[in-house]
C-alpha cells in the first residue's frame, strides 16, 4: 500500500518519463503539470502540459475493501481506497511546424514504450531533487503496480472536459488513465490470533424456558425475596458417559447440575427437575444480591458441555433460550429529611428511600405518595434526584405536598415496590394497604 503522497507521485512520474522523451525529439521542449487556463500562464511555449481533471474510485478494489470494519465501527483490517486517475495532455508549439502533433506522437509512443510503473522509476522520482517534496511517498511498496493506458475520449467529452473544467481556447488534447493507486489509512487495527482447532459438540437437549413466574402466584411480584418458579423443557439436561467418550475426554464434568443465569451472576440451584427449576432468591449470597437489579431482567439457563482441559481455555456452555421477568425492588426503610413549611399548608422535605436491590445511574427511579385517607385522598409522583452511581439509597425532593400519612411506593425503570395488606380479618383496615408509610407534616 501507498500514502497520501501516491497520487502526485503518479502524476510527477509520468511527467518526468515524458520530459525524458520529448526533448530528445523536440528540443527545448517541456513538460509541465499546471492547469491549462485561458491565459496560458504556467503552459510552456513548446512541449506537453499533463493535468489531472479527475480521480474516481476503482471498481474492482473498491469492492475488494467492501468490509474492513465491524458493524460497531471496530476496524478488522487497515483501511484502503483504491483509485483511477485521469489525466488529460495538451501539446504547445509551432502549429506551422506541427510541433503539437509532433509532441503528441512522442508522448503516445512514450506511453506505449512504459505503460507500467515499476518501483525504480517511482523511487527515481522520489529521489529526484526537483521533486523533494515526494521524499516521503511509499507508492514504490504498492503490491500492484500502476499501468498508464490512453483513454477512449470522444469529441463530446473532450468538449464537455474542456469548457467546464478550464474555459479556454481549445487546444489539441490527449487523455490517458492511470490504475489503480491505493493510498491506505493511518488507523491501525488488531487482528486476532488465527483459530487452531476446531470442535464440533451435538446438543440435542438443549433447555428451553417458557415461563418464570413467582412461586406465590402467577400474578404476584417477584422480588428480592421471592421463590422462583422456572418451567419449561430438559432443564436438567445432562451428557452422558457414552456422550462424553465420543467428545474424547478422559475426565468427568466439573458441573453437577445446570446454572441459573439472571444478568451477569450465574446461581446454582438446589431443586432441579426435568420440567421445573426452583430458585429461593432470598438464599443468594451478598455478592450475588448485590449484583442484582429492579427492574427488567434476563434469565437463561446454562450448562458446561467439557471440562476444561487447561486453565485458560474458554468455558463451553450450552444455553437455554433467554425469558425477561420483571425484579421489583421493596423498600426496607424511609427517612423524611428537611422538612419546610410552606405557610400554605403544605410542605417540602428530603424522602430517602433504602431499596433491597440496587437502582443503577441511568435508570429512571419515580415515587408514588397516596394518602390514607376516606375523604378525597391526594396522590403525588416526584423523580429522584440525580444519581452518581448505583445505589440502594435514593434520595426524592417533594415540594407542595400537604400534611397527613402517605403510603409510599417507588418504581425503577416500570419495576413498581409493593405495597403490604392488613389480613387480619379482626382489624379495621382489614384488606386495605397500610405500608410502608411516610408521614408529612
Amino acid at each position: 500500500m501507498s500514502n497520501y503522497l501516491a497520487i502526485a507521485t503518479v502524476t510527477a512520474t509520468l511527467q518526468r518519463v515524458l520530459q525524458a522523451a520529448v526533448q530528445l525529439d523536440i528540443p527545448g521542449a517541456r513538460v509541465t503539470t499546471v492547469r491549462p487556463d485561458a491565459s496560458g500562464s504556467g503552459t510552456p511555449e513548446v512541449g506537453v502540459n499533463v493535468y489531472l481533471y479527475q480521480a474516481t474510485p476503482n471498481p474492482a478494489w473498491r469492492n475488494y475493501d467492501l468490509r474492513n470494519r465491524r458493524p460497531k465501527g471496530e476496524l478488522i483490517k487497515q483501511a484502503q481506497a483504491g483509485l483511477d486517475l485521469f489525466y488529460i495532455m495538451t501539446f504547445y508549439g509551432n502549429e506551422v511546424e506541427l510541433e503539437p502533433q509532433r509532441l503528441l506522437g512522442s508522448a503516445v509512443r512514450t506511453i506505449v514504450d512504459y505503460p507500467i510503473f515499476t518501483p525504480e522509476m517511482i523511487r527515481e522520482t522520489a529521489n529526484n531533487p526537483t521533486f523533494s517534496f515526494l521524499a516521503n511517498s511509499t507508492l514504490d511498496k504498492q503490491v500492484e503496480r500502476v499501468t498508464i493506458v490512453p483513454s477512449n475520449m470522444n469529441t463530446e467529452e473532450l468538449s464537455k472536459i474542456w469548457s467546464v473544467f478550464f474555459q479556454s481556447p481549445y487546444v489539441l488534447s490527449f487523455a490517458c488513465q492511470g490504475s489503480a493507486v491505493l493510498i491506505e489509512g493511518q488507523r491501525q487495527s488488531g487482528r486476532p490470533l488465527p483459530i487452531r482447532k476446531r470442535e464440533f459438540y451435538t446438543t440435542p437437549s438443549q433447555p428451553s424456558i417458557f415461563q418464570v413466574v413467582s412461586e406465590a402466584g402467577v400474578n404476584q411480584p417477584v422480588v428480592a425475596s421471592s421463590s422462583l418458579k422456572i418451567r419449561g423443557q430438559s432443564l436438567n439436561s445432562q451428557i452422558s458417559n457414552e456422550e462424553l467418550q465420543n467428545l474424547n475426554r478422559n475426565s468427568q464434568l466439573a458441573r453437577s447440575k445446570p446454572q441459573v443465569r439472571i444478568g451477569e451472576t450465574r446461581i446454582t440451584p438446589d431443586n432441579v427437575e426435568e420440567n421445573e427449576i426452583s430458585l429461593e432468591l432470598s438464599l443468594l449470597s451478598p455478592l450475588e444480591k448485590n449484583s442484582l437489579r429492579a427492574g427488567i431482567q434476563s434469565l437463561q439457563i446454562v450448562y458446561s458441555i467439557a471440562p476444561k482441559r487447561v486453565e485458560t481455555e474458554p468455558q463451553r456452555i450450552v444455553g437455554s433460550n433467554v425469558m425477561p421477568f420483571v425484579l421489583c425492588p421493596t423498600i426496607a426503610d424511609i427517612e423524611i429529611q428537611e422538612i419546610e413549611d410552606n405557610g400554605d399548608e403544605t410542605y417540602s422535605a428530603q424522602v430517602k428511600v433504602q431499596l433491597d436491590v440496587i437502582a443503577g445511574v441511568g435508570q429512571r427511579v419515580l415515587i408514588f405518595l397516596n394518602e390514607r385517607s376516606t375523604s378525597n385522598p391526594t396522590a403525588y409522583i416526584f423523580t429522584a434526584a440525580r444519581r452518581r452511581r448505583d445505589s440502594k439509597l435514593i434520595t426524592f425532593p417533594i415540594s407542595d405536598v400537604k400534611e397527613g400519612e402517605y403510603l409510599v411506593r417507588v418504581q425503577v425503570d416500570g419495576a413498581e415496590s409493593p405495597l403490604n395488606v392488613d389480613v387480619n380479618p379482626q382489624s379495621e383496615t382489614y384488606e386495605q394497604f397500610v405500608s410502608p408509610t411516610v408521614a408529612i407534616g
